[in-house]
């Protein structure tokens, strides 16, 4: 089931991207990896469609639960390591969405406007680190185009970058119905359309080598590239896997990731002898999984509520919302309030439930259902010790954030959400999760305000290098949790930097009372550059697990990459001459020690691009405010935007055509008998509705093989000469 809506083979639910990035632990992902190899030998499954490894463009992002950061370094790495995980089972990846699928909204017939340096620089270097360090078998295409050029028959993508530049040897595969032109796609360098065959494009195939259209050796070379890695394959005989040891690394993982946000007066860990209130439904029915094709049918489903009766806690529950809508209820807030009343903390789970975020469709604002923020507001009139869990998949807003002691974000856990969570909870597990993305004060600080999930096909990305902690830090702004943030039970000092053009070293140590592990975290700014760049950059991380009163020696390596910027003048990388920032800390904010290098390089190119954004032109009370005229000097030449249509065509979504009133004459019939009535009133429904408005007419078909494109295209003659009427 390619959609996520039937019923699927029981499996693992791992904690998805979201959570599993704060990790920042390479080794973990990699035993991640292997796990899900196993579950596929079992299985007799030979890719894994994944993983996702978009950038974190907005926090509005439908899909942003599936994607590691906001950050392309943090997201290759981990997107490398997972993979090396999948591939060392012998068991084949997918990695996608290539490239520049950073919203849901209109995902299958919007066009990414990109600058060449914003390209290189944030949304294509996940990518190359992946297929570099991780090698994967196969890559999908994203449904988007850009630059106006489908990312299916996109050459300089899939062959020019992908294969001449970086050393792709596998396959390229569509992502389900983002089919174009098929021929096209060939020459461009994809070989795979999904779902498939599709008989009429294999036609279309063999049309154009009769024809002379299509050289046979570009076919050829297609069939070659796919049974490199048919026939390459590893032989695996089929093994079950030990469900219960997966279950308990998925525990791992989650209680590995989770984020301490804030922790005032060391409320947690509790205290065996407290009595406490557990208060929200997600206490009994977490919010573990994103909605959509990823959708896991759980082998185990673990929560906290069961998890703390039976480790012996003196509880008492109410559930204060409705798990589903999130509304407020005065009668279930009523209950929670008296279940407060003497306990020595309050524990309130609270976030997003499902169908506020899903794949085909994208938020519309950062905050939590009214019912959940309600229900904090209250308790925290009643109780001066209020602990806040957070089950969601993206950022949200805290209008309470000042007024309760201690806030665990465990994101989405995955099946061992109550187990991994209480680990926590209780200091069982010491937190050493760290943020993977900001956390804004609002939505309109977001660097997309604006430019995000309009209706506009055309989406131009304004801010350019300028995403996540890098506009943030830039534009001067506050957040509420800096990228990279995370909080300990203990406490970790840094010392004795020593900085080199190959590397950089450092001492930590845990001056706490508890064990743990610490994120140290490498940044590295030019100053005084003769262009416009981010105040700092993540350069490379390190894990590190200390016993209490022990220290390390941290060594961080430094690469040419660490010191460069996209010339689009010069269609390269370059390095500019001169000093170097360096910084180590706990976050892109917290940073605990600096220093200076001195880098010898080339001065930048003329190219106006590189100084054409300044504070004081793209700043405007304290937004990101960029023109048309500024955002075209970033580009050689016009903007690339959809060419304005003089009807329907088989890229006009269906959305478009309702608009029309030959379309609602003539489509709408049509669908309404082809599809039963949706009432939206559940994530799968909202998902469906929203995907079928933003489809292009040419994807029908995917989901309705009887939908020939012939038949479709005779459709929409007829549209058009019920419009011109």
């Amino acid at each position: 089931d390619h959609l996520g809506i039937n019923k699927s083979v029981p499996s693992t639910c791992f904690p998805p991207a979201c959570l599993s990035a704060c990790s920042w632990d390479e080794e973990l992902l990699e035993a991640e990896g292997s796990a899900m190899g196993e579950e596929c030998i079992e299985e007799e499954v030979a890719v894994i469609l994944g993983p996702g490894t978009n950038i974190k463009r907005s926090p509005l992002c439908g899909r942003n639960f599936e994607y590691f950061s906001e950050d392309p370094y943090l997201a290759g790495k981990s997107s490398a390591a997972l993979i090396r995980g999948i591939e060392g089972k012998g068991i084949g990846t997918s990695l996608k969405h290539f490239a520049g699928n950073n919203q849901e909204k209109a995902r299958l017939a919007g066009n990414s406007v990109i600058d060449e340096r914003a390209f290189r620089e944030i949304y294509l270097p996940a990518f190359e680190i992946a297929v570099k360090e991780g090698r994967p078998s196969t890559l999908m295409c994203s449904y988007n185009r850009v630059n106006n050029v489908y990312s299916c028959e996109n050459k300089r993508l899939l062959t020019d970058i992908l294969r001449d530049e970086w050393g792709f040897e596998g396959y390229v595969m569509t992502d389900w119905g983002a089919m174009d032109e098929r021929v096209d796609a060939l020459k461009a360098g994809l070989e795979l359309e999904m779902p498939g065959p599709c008989p009429e494009n294999t036609a279309l195939i063999e049309k154009a080598v009769e024809s002379g259209e299509l050289d046979p050796a570009v076919l050829d070379e297609a069939c070659r590239r796919l049974l490199r890695i048919i026939l390459g394959s590893q032989e695996v005989e089929r093994k079950a896997y030990d469900r219960k040891a997966h279950h308990e690394l998925c525990r791992r993982i989650a209680s590995s990731s989770m984020v301490l946000l804030k922790n005032s007066g060391k409320a947690l860990p509790l205290s065996k002898n407290g009595r406490y209130a557990v208060l929200g439904a997600f206490a009994k029915e977490p919010r573990y999984q994103g909605a959509g094709s990823s959708k896991i049918n759980p082998n185990f489903l673990d929560n906290a509520w069961d998890e703390l009766v039976g480790r012996g806690y003196d509880v008492e529950y109410a559930a204060g919302y409705d798990a589903v809508s999130g509304e407020t209820d005065e009668t279930l807030i009523d209950e929670a309030m008296k279940a407060s009343e003497g306990k020595d903390a309050v524990i309130i789970f609270a976030g997003l439930p499902a169908k506020y975020e899903s794949e085909g469709f994208d938020r519309t604002t950062l905050e939590m259902p009214e019912g959940h923020n309600e229900l904090i507001r209250r308790i925290c009139e009643v109780s001066g010790n209020v602990i806040v869990v957070l089950y969601a998949g993206s950022p949200v807003t805290m209008p309470w954030r000042d007024r309760v002691s201690s806030i665990l974000l465990s994101y989405l856990p995955g099946q061992a959400a109550g187990s991994a969570t209480v680990d926590v909870l209780t200091g069982e597990v010491n937190p050493s999760g760290h943020l993977a993305e900001t956390f804004p004060l609002s939505l309109e600080d977001t660097p997309a305000f604006g430019n995000f999930a309009t209706e506009d096909l055309d989406v131009l990305y304004r801010e350019s290098i300028l995403v996540g902690y890098r506009w943030y830090d830039w534009a001067g702004k506050d957040v509420a949790y800096a990228f990279g943030h995370g909080l300990s039970y203990t406490e970790f000092t840094y010392s004795d930097l020593s900085v080199g053009r190959d590397s950089v070293s450092f001492t930590l140590e845990n001056t706490g009372d508890e064990d743990g592990a610490e994120v140290a975290q490498l940044y590295v700014g030019k100053n005084d550059s003769a262009i416009f760049r981010p105040v700092r950059e993540l350069r490379g991380f390190g894990k590190v697990f200390l016993k209490k009163g022990e220290r390390k020696t941290v060594v961080i390596p430094l690469t040419d990459r660490s010191f460069s910027y996209y010339d689009a003048g010069l269609d390269s990388w370059n390095i500019e001459d001169g000093e170097y920032g360096i910084y180590v800390g706990s976050s892109s904010r917290d940073i605990r020690l600096s220093g200076t290098l001195g880098v010898k390089g080339g001065k930048p190119s003329e190219w106006k691009g590189l100084r054409s954004y300044t504070r004081d032109g793209i700043l405007k009370d304290g937004r990101l405010s960029v023109d048309d005229g500024t955002f075209a000097t970033l580009f050689k030449g016009d903007l690339p935007l959809i060419p304005e249509s003089e009807g329907i065509t088989l890229n006009s979504t269906v959305a478009q055509v309702l608009a029309t009133e030959g379309g609602r004459a003539i489509l709408k019939p049509m669908m309404d008998s082809a599809m039963p009535a949706m009432d939206e009133s559940d994530d799968i429904s909202v998902m469906m509705h929203a995907m079928l408005l933003d489809m292009p007419l040419r994807g029908l078909g995917t989901f309705s093989p009887g939908l020939t494109r012939e038949f479709i295209s005779s459709v929409i003659d007829q549209i058009n000469a019920a419009n011109a009427r």
